[in-house]
């Protein structure tokens, strides 16, 4: 039977603590809330001496959110404990966190007034240990006390101020590596050693806390775990002071995956992890790196063509846990330029397009330029890609029409072959293009304007030198990020009718110029082929035909 681990939350006290990370009352209970669905343990949910916001934040989650216990911090003063106490009065199932820094440096620093030598000062800790644990128990009897700054403090003292606690009735002792000074083998044998001090470390929960000021946060909470440790103190995406505090996800999947290895389990419901995560991400503003472990955006993700082939053919190839398992979407394939050929087909497959092998090498081509000018491909730029690939044997898994030449299967009257753009901060646009007719003749044009765009068009206009119109021109993004493509519509007017031109592009002056020369084709199509009147419909003619 595996031992049960206490998942003690620290989101909202000492995450809460990272620069810039301050949350609202209603932020914190809902967090609070969210944690409860997470189902942790305990939330620690303020320090209430701090302010009266931190003593609200703290009456509210006890009172209002149902499930862990509610926890608040009090330094060994007996103002810090009733302030705490009178905090968590309402509340069903409370715990009260007292703490005092008990190494060299911090003593020196911090409690010239308790003695003249250090061992007058240590002496007088213990005693201000003793009295706040006695007070805290007047309000509830979960009482927990944390030696601060317990990696760098003396062994015999500290098991000295450990017993005291223990003796005057602290229930949970924790002993945080408040600096993140400790290697995972040093904190292991630091909680070693605490054990074999407690005459009855049975009747205690031994706790981490400790920070990653090293990134070794969350090894050494799990090294703390082997060492017998049984409560571990947490925060959501690691959040906390300086650079943060171990990472509750982290913890959790490596206790659960690796079970093995630790021989505990949680009551945490994983599938919570990742919105969990999320809302804490969105309350502080703090986003979550995309390769952050377990609730990253890349976590489950895979660009690698051979690391696609391998978990598209068994997911366990790559992935030692479930996506869905923390709340992540599964299979996240990302197509890039690293990716491979089974990345890509299996999500054309995905999409609906029936690609025969007679076009794959093109289409794959097609995919690797395009990713060459994208950090990820997105399924809209794949749509876009086939869209205009001009194979009805492919398009017609989508019902698309090829419509490259914009003449119904014609010659295009006109290719745009050149494009240059030039902009400076201190004068307008400079533009020039190079169109080719469908005789085969070449007209080069330059053209200025109020932006880069305006510029191209009265190029382009020159070039043709055709009598239109542009009545309306419409840009939006098609996929995801700075490197987004761009799709852009473009209505030129010719007598009564109107011509709809698009284009896409990464580019997206490249893109309304293209949608530009789509639409302007469509209208000499017009022009000189009496039968393309069929394809006018209510006096628009599109890019896409019907």
């Amino acid at each position: 039977m595996s031992d049960p681990i206490t998942i003690f939350d620290t989101t909202l006290r000492d995450g809460e603590q990272a620069p810039g990370a301050s949350m609202t009352i209603p932020e914190k209970v809902r967090i609070a809330r969210k944690l409860a669905d997470l189902n942790v343990d305990v939330i620690e949910a303020g320090f209430p001496i701090s302010s009266p916001a931190q003593t609200e934040a703290v009456t509210r989650i006890a009172t209002e959110v149902d499930g862990p216990v509610t926890c608040a911090l009090a330094r060994t003063t007996a103002d810090d404990i009733d302030a705490a106490g009178e905090a968590l009065a309402d509340g069903t199932d409370t715990r009260l966190h007292t703490f005092i820094a008990t190494s060299d440096v911090h003593i020196g620093a911090k409690f010239d007034a308790l003695g003249d030598t250090m061992a007058e000062k240590r002496e007088a800790i213990i005693q201000r240990a003793v009295r706040a644990i006695k007070q805290a128990l007047t309000y509830t009897d979960n009482v927990e006390f944390s030696a601060e700054d317990a990696g760098r403090t003396d062994r015999a003292f500290l098991c000295e101020i450990v017993q005291a606690a223990a003796e005057a009735g602290a229930t949970t002792i924790n002993i945080p590596d408040t600096t993140g000074y400790c290697t995972p083998s040093e904190y292991a044998e630091l909680l070693g050693s605490v054990v074999d001090c407690l005459p009855n470390p049975d009747a205690i929960t031994l706790s981490t806390h400790c920070h990653d000021d090293l990134g070794l946060a969350t090894a050494n909470t799990l090294a703390g775990v082997r060492a017998g440790a049984r409560q571990v103190e947490c925060t959501i995406n690691g959040i906390g002071e300086r650079a943060g505090n171990a990472a509750l996800e982290e913890i959790v999947m490596a206790l659960t995956v690796r079970a093995d290895q630790f021989d505990v389990e949680t009551a945490v419901n994983t599938k919570h992890l990742t919105p969990t995560s999320q809302l804490v991400s969105a309350a502080t503003g703090f986003p979550v790196q995309p390769n952050k472990a377990i609730v990253g955006s890349n976590a489950f993700s895979h660009e690698a063509g051979i690391h696609q082939h391998g978990v598209l053919k068994e997911r366990t190839t790559y992935e030692i846990m479930s996506a869905a398992d923390v709340g992540q979407d599964a299979e996240q394939i990302r197509l890039g330029r690293h990716s491979g050929r089974h990345g890509l087909f299996n999500r054309l497959d995905a999409l609906g397009y029936e690609v025969p092998d007679a076009h794959r090498d093109e289409i794959y081509q097609r995919f690797l330029d395009l990713a060459d000018r994208k950090k990820e491909v997105f399924e809209e730029d794949l749509e876009q890609m086939m869209e205009t690939f001009g194979s009805d044997a492919v398009a017609s898994a989508k019902g698309l029409a090829d419509n490259g030449a914009a003449t119904n299967g014609g010659t295009p009257a006109y290719r745009l072959h050149h494009l240059s753009v030039q902009i400076t901060t201190d004068e307008e646009p400079q533009v020039s293009v190079r169109l080719r007719r469908d005789d085969g003749s070449v007209r080069e044009e330059e053209a200025t304007g109020e932006g880069p765009v305006e510029a191209v068009y009265r190029a382009i206009d020159h070039a043709v030198d055709e009598p239109h119109t542009l009545v309306d021109f419409a840009l939006q993004a098609i996929s995801e990020g700075a490197d987004a493509q761009g799709e852009v519509e473009v209505h030129v007017r010719y007598g009564e009718n109107e011509f709809v031109g698009h284009a896409r592009d990464t580019d997206v002056v490249r893109a309304s110029a293209d949608a530009y020369v789509n639409a302007l084709n469509r209208l000499a199509a017009a022009r000189t082929n009496a039968e393309s009147v069929e394809f006018v419909r209510n006096g628009i003619m599109t890019a896409y035909g019907e």
